[in-house]
């Protein structure tokens, strides 16, 4: 029988390798087994907060909520439910969304204290916390997890919105919600977010491509590009130390990676860089909920 000979080289890799699977201690091999798989339905910790949430949350505002809002109620309905069957405990909204309302009826009938519910309030209203309060109402739910100030793009965003981060403050103290932050729509905006002790939770537009990124630019619509990235990841960075909650959005480039390699490239940068306790996406199909957890299930297990 003809047998194929293997190199030098080869032979003592391989000699290598049987020896360190020999030697390895009863305890290391115990160990190495039930170390836990990292996966997209995870119950994460939310930074400082000790809140939990799933690694993967789904958004219902792509497109300021209309892409969600076109599926009709039966078509959200079951959406919200599909993932929550899979996993997913973490919505993310927002007044502006118009989708309060229909996660209260998503919702319905699931244990509250399993959910983490995460809206955002716009502009400086007259009375902040007759806001709140009918987002509570919309929700029909007694607090909400997570609240932020909703698309900051000056650097002053603190100092221009006091009465908000003041009525926040004192919604926390009576537990109307449990953690308060911010959405940033530029990069001054975030490098002001990523000094303040006030901040719980930040909202943070990231993927590797630079597609709707934070720029220098105090305009929450501006063009930007790859050139971005390594901006936006030093303040996230900062963030990190600071022990905020990091929240990834954007993932997919609100909507513009149709390319499955993009996708791809974007999924592994966010659940690899070790930098995001979580992230959102605005999903809007069971199929796209399955693809986005088994991209996020295959990049986790490379880094285990």
């Amino acid at each position: 029988m003809h047998r194929k000979r293997i190199s030098r080289r080869q032979f003592i890799e391989r000699t290598a390798a049987l020896a360190g699977g020999l030697f390895m201690s009863p305890l290391a091999l115990e160990a190495q087994a039930k170390k836990p798989k990292r996966t997209a339905t995870d119950q994460v910790t939310l930074g400082k907060t000790g809140l939990k949430l799933s690694r993967l949350g789904i958004g219902t505002g792509t497109y300021g909520g209309s892409v969600q809002r076109s599926l009709g109620h039966e078509g959200f309905n079951r959406l919200i439910r599909y993932a929550y069957d899979h996993g997913i405990t973490y919505i993310d909204t927002a007044d502006p969304y118009k989708t309060h309302e229909w996660v209260r009826e998503a919702i319905k009938g699931l244990p509250r204290e399993k959910l983490f519910i995460q809206s955002k309030m716009g502009g400086v209203p007259q009375n902040p916390l007759e806001v709140l309060d009918r987002y509570r109402r919309e929700l029909d739910v007694d607090y909400i997890d997570s609240l932020l100030v909703h698309c900051a793009v000056r650097k002053t965003w603190d100092k221009d919105r006091k009465r908000v981060l003041d009525v926040f403050e004192e919604a926390k103290e009576k537990k109307i919600i449990r953690a308060h932050g911010v959405s940033c729509h530029s990069l001054p905006a975030l490098a002001r977010s990523a000094q303040l002790d006030w901040v719980d939770v930040n909202l943070v537009r990231i993927n590797p491509q630079g597609s709707h990124m934070d720029t220098p630019i105090n305009r929450w619509n501006a063009k930007s590009d790859a050139s971005h990235v390594s901006a936006v990841v030093d303040q996230i960075k900062i963030m990190h130390k600071n022990r905020h909650g990091t929240i990834g959005m954007k993932i997919m480039g609100e909507g513009e990676f149709t390319d499955p390699d993009d996708r791809e490239k974007s999924i592994r940068f966010a659940m690899q860089c070790g930098l995001l306790d979580a992230i959102v996406i605005g999903l809007k199909s069971t199929a796209e909920i399955d693809e986005a957890i088994q991209r996020i299930n295959s990049a986790l297990a490379e880094t285990a």
